[in-house]
């Protein structure tokens, strides 16, 4: 598998290489008329591609680093002792006695005939 590699790593090599032979010519860059650059295509190229990269680099880790705070964040509210429910006393849970809850009432009295 490492030879695989090597050899499209080598193919993608040359191949823009040859590319970048072949677009040897000058680009002129213009800063809104302030200042002009003036370089080879190939170096224009390049540098688009490279603060490119950096740019995608950089968002994305601080989009990685917010995600990291807002974990550790998390764990440590889960952690915290103050967000832990108490336990229950070993009693009757509520509402289970006999007739308990909306519609019961201890002093009802049946009717007679029953």
């Amino acid at each position: 598998m490492q030879i695989v590699r090597w050899i499209v790593g080598a193919t993608v090599f040359l191949a823009l290489l040859f590319l970048s032979l072949q677009n040897s010519d000058t680009a002129t860059l213009k800063f809104f008329n302030l200042a002009s650059w003036t370089a080879p295509l190939v170096v224009v190229v390049f540098i688009a591609f490279a603060s490119g990269v950096a740019l995608g680099l950089l968002a994305g880790a601080l989009r990685a680093s917010r995600l990291s705070r807002q974990i550790n964040r998390l764990r440590r509210d889960h952690r915290s002792p103050d967000t832990v429910t108490p336990k229950r006393s070993a009693g009757a849970a509520p509402g289970a006695a006999p007739a308990t809850g909306p519609g019961f009432n201890r002093n009802h009295r049946l009717p007679d005939g029953l």
